[in-house]
């Protein structure tokens, strides 16, 4: 996809497949009265009809017209706010894309001139619309015979001043949209494709395709010699071994501390002995969001080429039943030494978690951040909307916020108060594995807090945000964007 800036002086002398305006009824922008004059009053006739009303993100494409180079001429409502907000401003974007793409058009030029988002500059306007173009063309196709026809747009051209901050933010948008793309197509894939090894293997491309990146695999010999015994407990009852994946991103000053991203990576999860219902268990291979979204944003940062140095960890696992597997009432020890009664083989993300966390603190990290698709209590908690956020420090916790925010891939913040923690307590080991019916999320967050004391961090629970199910089922990518946005800042980009 190639995306380029360019200033307009007469748009009705652009050259493209598809000219698209943003307009509202009063054809306010320049561009809309410039091709509205150079038309005959087409514009405002079609108004005046009412053939077209100009609500957020209403779309009318017209074949070509007497006046304009352009071979056809798409509207896209702005609707009547002088300032749109961040969910607007995607909906006018996403509704533009769709139409040009479902009218076949390879060459578009969109018109921004119309556009004021609130509290938004410009170049984050031509970030998001870089991002958007690039994950609308997403297409699963791996292993199916006649995937959905590939996006037929090629190239964009985009109102603008060619300016270094407005080219960075374009390139930055679209390779968080590449990111995206990385972290849903892992999502994706079958779990008998998919598989701890696997992501390996996807971790070292990640190291070919770019200098900047080191990857090292730990295999189940040396995490056993490290005393990750609680992540190996997990993967006791699978013939695929686990994997944990180290990512090494040297963006910054050899001095300077990393920021490490560390990824819940079940490649399926059955539950194990403590099974799961049958129904939608095929959705399970979607348990691995969490590391498709650290190996889709390491992707991400180093293609922008972020002044940052980051580590990305994967505890990669399959989670199943068999006579070697995890029991109910096991003790495991865990590589920091605290022991855990398992209760329910199902809460298994934690139990890879807290290792590979635990694993995270010898790098001395200036912050760390897991992602893990860990409990359906987050799901109730806030739907598909927004992750939950935890975070032993509440600077941390504010600065993923307003990052969320920004990226549109928000989160909420979630209470992680010691009053929760005695829902923890075991009579034969340091912990237990779960803590009950109430505040599932909650629990489990306090659980990793456990092994997280030495270092700034948060947890991001993508349970509802990972996938959607029903028709268009599908993995999201999030929160790549937030993770981008997060690392960004960090490194004043």
């Amino acid at each position: 996809m190639q995306i380029s800036l360019k200033p307009i002086k007469d748009v009705s002398t652009v050259n493209t497949d598809c000219l698209i305006l943003i307009v509202d009824r009063a054809l306010s922008a320049d561009t809309a009265k410039t091709v509205d004059s150079a038309t005959g009053g087409a514009l405002s006739q079609i108004i005046s009809r009412g053939d077209f009303s100009a609500k957020t993100a209403e779309t009318l494409y017209l074949p070509a017209i007497s006046g304009l180079k352009a071979q056809r001429l798409l509207l896209i409502g702005k609707g009547e706010s002088s300032e749109l907000k961040d969910g607007e401003f995607d909906k006018i974007i996403n509704a533009a894309i769709n139409a040009a793409g479902n009218a076949g058009c390879k060459d578009i030029s969109i018109m921004l001139d119309n556009i004021s988002v609130a509290d938004r500059k410009a170049p984050w306007q031509y970030q998001r619309v870089a991002q958007l173009i690039n994950t609308a063309g997403y297409r699963y196709t791996a292993t199916v015979s006649k995937p959905k026809p590939a996006l037929s747009i090629r190239r964009v051209t985009l109102q603008g001043a060619n300016t270094d901050a407005n080219r960075s933010a374009i390139h930055a948008g679209a390779s968080i949209g590449k990111g995206i793309n990385v972290a849903r197509n892992l999502g994706d894939l079958p779990g008998n494709i998919c598989t701890p090894n696997y992501l390996a293997s996807e971790a070292r491309a990640l190291g070919r395709k770019f200098e900047s990146i080191s990857v090292s695999i730990l295999d189940e010999k040396k995490m056993a010699a490290l005393g990750m015994h609680s992540l190996l407990s997990v993967t006791a009852g699978s013939d695929q071994p686990a994997r944990l994946i180290v990512m090494e991103y040297k963006g910054g000053k050899k001095s300077d501390k990393p920021h490490v991203i560390v990824g819940k990576g079940i490649t399926f999860d059955t539950g194990g002995i403590s099974l799961k219902p049958g129904a939608k268990m095929d959705e399970m291979k979607y348990d691995m969001c969490g590391a498709a979204s650290v190996v889709g944003t390491m992707n991400a940062i180093a293609d922008i080429g972020i002044k940052l140095n980051v580590v990305g960890i994967i505890a990669a696992a399959e989670n199943m039943p068999s006579g070697s597997a995890t029991k109910p009432g096991d003790v495991v020890t865990s590589m920091s030494g605290q022991t855990i009664e398992i209760l329910n083989t199902d809460a298994e993300g934690r139990l890879v978690l807290c290792d590979a966390l635990t694993f995270a603190g010898k790098f001395k990290p200036a912050s760390v951040i897991d992602i893990a698709t860990l409990t359906g209590a987050c799901v109730v908690a806030l739907g598909k909307h927004a992750t939950g956020l935890f975070s032993n420090n509440d600077e941390l916790a504010g600065e993923l916020l307003e990052s969320g925010q920004l990226a549109q891939d928000r989160a909420w913040h979630m209470p992680l108060w010691d009053d929760y923690q005695a829902q923890l307590d075991s009579n034969f080991a340091d912990m237990a594995n779960i803590g009950g019916p109430e505040a599932g999320s909650v629990t489990a967050a306090c659980f990793l807090s456990r092994f997280t004391k030495d270092y700034r961090w948060a947890h991001l629970d993508i349970a509802g945000a990972a996938w959607n199910s029903g028709a268009n089922k599908g993995a999201t990518g999030r929160p790549v964007g937030l993770l981008c946005q997060y690392l960004a800042s960090k490194a004043g980009n």
